[in-house]
């Protein structure tokens, strides 16, 4: 193919080699004059292992050209990658002025196109900017519209400095957004060589996967340092605890909790946070990241809250009250938390979980419901009809198919089910639903 990359620095680079390396004509566009003569004489613009016998190869290989004309550049080719930088702005914001200056130059080379060109956005962006930020600037300079006259599109990228050209031969996946699918048929075309999964989403899901990539690398690092900090007070190897954790591929290192959902409670995760958080404090040890967990739980209780506070009703049911579907465990559930906080502000509750009888709660169990609901017996129903039959609101906190099918006949019109479980799509009334985020 005719590939055209916008940016030629650690990205840009090494997908110019590599494009070319793999046999397609590729013409790297830069104002960076340095940067274009390197190219030229066959020289890389970047330290990278690799690179600098790379790019001698494709330099003579005859494959690679390149200009400071953005015009030329797209008019030469059917498929462009933009890879120009977003550094960080002195409030912590993305600096996006280089991607809005190319945007508008795009725009003005696409106007002077008679076939249908692909742009593709590599650079790391805040989440919407393709499509609102970008796609109206290329849409006023070019006088044609997008998934018609070209096709904007985003895909991360995954290269780390040191590894880069490996990187780019063995990728975790490839993960393209796209709204039109004869864009996704060129792309796949391009990269479905690449020994990983060719995932197709939206431009959205692609631009918030690559910061969440990022954030969940940043989290780990952290983690594996702050555990770091606290073994090394206690006198304890790091390194064979975290290979020890790092054994678990069920839970630990597995798809296990990243599911978004409500706030998490229960038995163990409470208690073990806030005893490793004064662990820490007694041995003048800084978690911070640990220490904020708890935190951030009780910030998303709050939301689920001022859900059932916006939706407007004084009567409100639950339809499950135990930590986790299927138990009757209560100790330290975020729905008796929440119940206890809406009864504080003189809602008026009825309860129903069909694994929760007051009768066989016993020991921590019994002990905690009684400090924290212990009226729950006046709340408690034996049957989902009452429940529903008595609510304007419903907080749905129970994922049993069962429950949620039962929920589903006995609702009425006007109803609004707070939903904390995400119930599966089409289970209930969609126009009745607010999903705590989504």
């Amino acid at each position: 193919m005719k590939i055209s990359i916008f940016g030629l620095g650690y990205v840009g680079a090494v997908s110019l080699a590599c494009l070319a390396r793999d046999g397609h004509q590729v013409i790297g566009v830069d104002i960076d004059a340095t940067k274009l003569r390197l190219i030229t004489e066959g020289k890389t613009p970047v330290v990278e292992e690799g690179m600098v016998d790379l790019m001698r190869d494709v330099a003579a290989s005859g494959r690679v050209s390149v200009t400071t004309d953005a015009v030329e550049a797209v008019l030469g080719s059917e498929i462009s990658l933009v890879c120009v930088g977003t550094p960080s702005a002195a409030n912590g914001s993305q600096d996006q002025g280089a991607i809005l200056r190319l945007a508008a130059q795009m725009g003005k080379a696409l106007a002077r196109k008679t076939v249908p060109h692909i742009v593709v956005f590599r650079s790391t962006l805040v989440p919407g900017t393709v499509e609102d930020v970008l796609r109206p600037i290329v849409e006023r300079e070019s006088g044609k519209k997008d998934g018609v006259d070209f096709h904007l599109c985003f895909q991360p990228e995954f290269l780390r400095e040191g590894s880069s050209i490996k990187d780019y031969d063995k990728p975790p996946f490839t993960v393209v957004g796209a709204n039109a699918e004869p864009a996704h048929e060129k792309l796949q075309a391009l990269f479905g060589h690449l020994p990983c999964k060719y995932l197709r989403t939206s431009v959205r899901s692609a631009e918030m996967m690559k910061y969440c990539c990022n954030n969940f690398h940043a989290l780990k690092i952290t983690f594996a340092n702050e555990t770091a900090r606290i073994c090394g007070a206690l006198g304890v190897d790091p390194f064979e605890v975290m290979d020890l954790v790092c054994q678990d591929t069920q839970l630990n290192i597995s798809k296990a909790y990243l599911k978004p959902g409500f706030a998490f409670g229960g038995s163990c995760l409470p208690k073990d946070l806030r005893a490793t958080a004064y662990l820490a404090k007694t041995r003048d040890v800084e978690i911070p990241m640990l220490a904020s967990i708890l935190a951030s739980n009780e910030d998303h209780l709050e939301l689920a809250f001022d859900k059932v506070v916006a939706a407007g009703k004084r009567k409100v049911g639950f339809v499950g009250l135990s930590f986790k579907t299927g138990t009757d465990d209560l100790r330290e559930s975020p729905l008796v938390t929440l119940a206890e906080k809406l009864i504080g502000k003189g809602y008026e509750l009825r309860i129903y979980d069909p694994e929760v009888h007051l009768a066989r709660l016993l020991g921590a169990n019994k002990s905690f419901i009684e400090q924290h609901l212990p009226h729950i017996g006046q709340m408690l129903h034996a049957e989902l009809d009452s429940v529903v039959a008595d609510s304007e609101t419903l907080v749905l906190g129970s994922n049993s198919k069962a429950v949620i099918e039962a929920l589903a006949v006995r609702l009425k019109p006007g109803q609004v089910v707070v939903d904390l479980v995400r119930a599966p799509a089409g289970a209930l009334p969609a126009e009745q639903l607010q999903g705590l985020c989504w």
